[in-house]
């Protein structure tokens, strides 16, 4: 029996995880993830949904089990259902999972589901509509709330909504929200604010809420125990809590708080085709240049990520009261 390759880092961590973002182009603008005023990638750099498609099939290959695309906000590129099809088929991919801002939903539910996506992450920060707007300066939340409900009634085998709270911003909303995720049977994980790029729009130092704030604010009212996910959970960076008397888990992500990268398993490429070995840190390595320099050599990619994993870095550094190392955005990370 042929054993399957391992991407191992020099710190001994498998990388068994991918997120590949689509495009880093996006029909929000929220504020702790871009400029008001972007500049995109120039379209003729970023892959072509066959590069993507040749990077994925070479990463399971490698032993990557788990791949997610992202965006910015994947479900805007068009014709990108024919990416989610050709990638769902994927021999021994054994995860298929989904990143959006739920603004797609209702039109593309039915198909990611028949392409083999399981799981979804949705991003929900305010359940209140000018508020919502005022987060994502364009976001229309009816739109969203109408996609998660779309993609409940679908059948998807896990629904997760990921929401970034800003004190002062919306702080006061942590209850609703889980509330909401009760209500509708789904999952949800707070995200502390991630020191990307430079913003203007309010500061960073002012507005971080850690994860041990946000945690005492929901046990005030609920009664949170170690989930059976989390005793499960061997890798990844979310600590999560069952909520007593329902379906409910409530993870908390920590990258300031609690630094999780001793357990990293991830790896990112950019829709331009840059493989981040830590989002952090600027370590990486230009598979697009592989890939067209060499058109079609599989092998030839393969060794260039296996030579990419002794760039992945112990841990990133990152200071919510200073100005950011990383001066690329979310959007063009990849989440």
């Amino acid at each position: 029996m042929r054993v399957k390759p391992k991407l191992i880092d020099k710190f001994g961590r498998r990388v068994s995880y991918v997120r590949m973002s689509v495009t880093d182009r996006c029909d929000f603008r929220c504020v702790y993830c871009m400029d008001e005023e972007m500049t995109f990638v120039n379209k003729t750099k970023v892959l072509t949904f066959e590069e993507m498609q040749l990077i994925a099939e070479v990463f399971v290959e490698l032993g990557v089990s788990k791949i997610r695309l992202t965006g910015g906000e994947p479900l805007i590129r068009a014709n990108v259902m024919s990416l989610f099809e050709s990638m769902g088929a994927i021999e021994n991919l054994g995860e298929f999972v989904l990143s959006t801002n739920g603004s797609q939903l209702t039109k593309y539910a039915s198909q990611l589901k028949t392409f083999g996506i399981k799981r979804i992450n949705i991003s929900l920060d305010s359940l209140r509509v000018s508020r919502f707007k005022s987060l994502t300066r364009i976001g229309d939340l009816n739109k969203v709330l109408q996609g998660i409900d779309t993609a409940c009634a679908t059948g998807f085998e896990k629904i997760k909504l990921n929401a970034v709270i800003l004190k002062g911003r919306n702080d006061d909303e942590v209850l609703d929200l889980v509330n909401y995720a009760i209500d509708k049977k789904i999952d949800i994980s707070f995200i502390e604010e991630m020191p990307l790029g430079v913003i203007n729009e309010h500061n960073r130092g002012e507005t971080f809420c850690s994860s041990d704030e946000l945690k005492a604010m929901i046990e005030a009212e609920m009664n949170l125990v170690v989930s059976q996910k989390q005793a499960k959970q061997s890798d990844g960076p979310s600590n999560y809590f069952q909520v007593e008397g329902t379906q409910t888990h409530v993870g908390f992500i920590s990258p300031h708080s609690h630094n999780f990268c001793s357990a990293c398993n991830r790896v990112r490429v950019t829709a331009e085709g840059k493989l981040l070995l830590c989002l952090g840190n600027e370590h990486s390595a230009d598979l697009r240049d592989v890939l067209r320099t060499y058109p079609g050599d599989r092998e030839r990619l393969k060794q260039e990520i296996i030579r990419a994993m002794d760039l992945k870095p112990e841990k990133h550094e990152f200071k919510v009261d200073q100005a950011p190392e990383i001066l690329r955005f979310m959007n063009m990370t990849g989440g």
